[in-house]
C-alpha cells in the first residue's frame, strides 16, 4: 500500500523514465522544475531578470532545506557545491587539528583536508569509524550514505560518540538528504549537493551550520552573506548576517526558482515514508537477484558494467567496479523488473 501511494504521490509531479536508476548520479526533475528552469532561462534571454526579487526562492530553498533534513531555516547556508564547504570546514580548524574520516569516502568530502596542510588526517575504514571516534579527535567527516555502494552511517551513534568525546561534525548528506529522516543539529554542519536526490538543477549547494558552530569561519564571505544584501554592495563596513546566511555565497540565478520548486515538492512528503518506498524498491530488486536486504536506497552489483544495462535500457552507474543502481519515488516495480530481468540475462550469458 505504502508502494502505491508514494507512487500517487508524484504521478503527477515527475515524467516518467523507464529504467532510469541513476539518480545517485543526477536526480530527475519534476515537471514543474524543469518549467521553471526554462522559464528563467527564458527571462534572461529576454533580459528579465530582476536579481533582487530571486531571493525570495532562495529563502523558500532554505525552509525547504530545512524541513527536509530536520534543522531550522535560520541553519541553512546557500552554496555552489560540497567541496567549498568542506573547504571552508578545513580552513576554519586551528593547524594540528586531527580530522577522523572513512577509507573510500567522495573525494569530496576527503580532499579539502587533505589538501590544506595543516592537519593530522585519518582515515579509518568506515565500519570502524565509530570505535575510532575517541579522544583526541577534534573532527569527524563522513557522508551519510557511500557514494560508491549506498552504506548508511549510524547518524544517531556518531552524534553520540562525537558528543562523548567533545568532537566537532561534518556530513555530507549528498545521497541521504530526500529519503534518510535526519536530525541536522545533532551535528556542526549538514551540507548536500542539490543535484541528485534533492532533484534541483546542478550549481546548488545547502548547508546547515549548527548556531554552537561558532568555530567556523566565513571564509567565503560574500556581499550575499549580509541580511540586506541589496543594501551592503560596498564596504567597508562590513555586516555580516548572525544567523548561518553569513556563509551565504551568491546565488545562481538562473536555477534559483527551479531549486525552489523541486525542494518544495520533496519537503511536502514525509521523509519515512520516502525512505520506506525507495529502500523498498532497492530491496525488490536485491531479493530478485538474490541479494540480502539491505537499508539503502543504492544497490552496488559485481561482475556487470553499466553499458552493459544501457543495452537493456537500464540506466546505471559504474562504481569502484560494479554497476550501481539507485532507487527514488519516481521510481515503481516496472523499473525493478527491468534491471533485475537484465542481470539475468546477463548471468545466463
Amino acid at each position: 500500500m505504502l508502494g502505491i501511494m508514494m507512487n500517487v504521490a508524484v504521478a503527477n509531479a515527475f515524467d516518467r523514465v523507464p529504467g532510469y536508476l541513476d539518480t545517485a548520479s543526477v536526480g530527475l526533475p519534476a515537471r514543474a522544475t524543469a518549467v521553471a528552469l526554462h522559464a528563467a532561462v527564458g527571462d534572461w534571454a529576454a533580459g528579465r531578470v530582476d536579481p533582487a526579487a530571486l531571493d525570495g526562492p532562495v529563502d523558500r530553498m532554505r525552509a525547504a532545506y530545512a524541513r527536509i533534513v530536520g534543522g531550522e531555516a535560520t541553519d541553512v547556508a546557500l552554496a555552489g557545491s560540497v567541496s567549498q564547504v568542506v573547504g571552508m570546514v578545513a580552513a576554519s580548524l586551528p593547524p594540528g587539528s586531527r580530522v577522523l574520516a572513512a577509507e573510500g569516502d567522495f573525494a569530496s568530502v576527503l580532499f579539502p583536508f587533505m589538501a590544506d596542510g595543516r592537519l593530522d588526517v585519518t582515515l579509518v575504514p568506515l565500519e570502524g569509524l565509530l570505535d575510532a571516534v575517541r579522544p583526541g579527535v577534534d573532527l569527524v567527516a563522513v557522508s551519510a550514505v557511500q557514494s560508491s555502494d549506498g552504506r548508511v552511517m549510524d547518524l544517531d551513534a556518531l552524534a553520540k560518540a562525537a558528543r562523548a568525546v567533545g568532537a566537532k561534525t561534518l556530513i555530507d548528506a549528498s545521497h541521504a538528504a530526500g529519503w534518510l529522516p535526519m536530525r541536522s543539529r545533532d551535528f556542526d554542519v549538514v551540507v548536500s549537493a542539490a543535484y541528485k536526490w534533492l532533484t534541483a538543477p546542478r550549481g546548488i549547494a545547502l548547508t546547515t551550520v549548527h548556531p554552537r558552530a561558532t568555530w567556523l569561519r566565513p571564509v567565503n564571505a560574500s556581499w550575499y552573506g549580509t541580511d540586506e544584501p541589496w543594501n551592503n554592495l560596498y564596504g567597508p563596513p562590513m555586516h555580516l548576517s548572525a544567523t548561518a546566511r553569513r556563509f551565504d555565497t551568491s546565488p545562481p540565478w538562473q536555477l534559483v526558482e527551479a531549486g525552489a520548486v523541486a525542494l518544495e515538492l520533496l519537503a511536502g512528503l514525509r521523509r519515512s515514508d520516502v525512505r520506506d518506498y525507495s529502500v523498498g524498491l532497492a530491496n525488490q530488486f536485491r531479493d530478485a537477484v538474490g541479494m540480502p536486504p539491505s537499508d539503502s536506497t543504492i544497490v552496488a552489483v559485481g561482475g556487470v558494467d553499466a553499458r552493459q544495462l544501457a543495452d537493456a535500457r537500464v540506466r546505471a552507474s559504474a562504481r569502484s567496479g560494479r554497476a550501481r543502481l539507485s532507487f527514488y519515488v519516481y521510481n515503481d516495480a516496472s523499473d525493478v523488473d527491468a534491471a533485475a530481468r537484465a542481470l539475468r540475462v546477463r548471468a545466463a550469458a
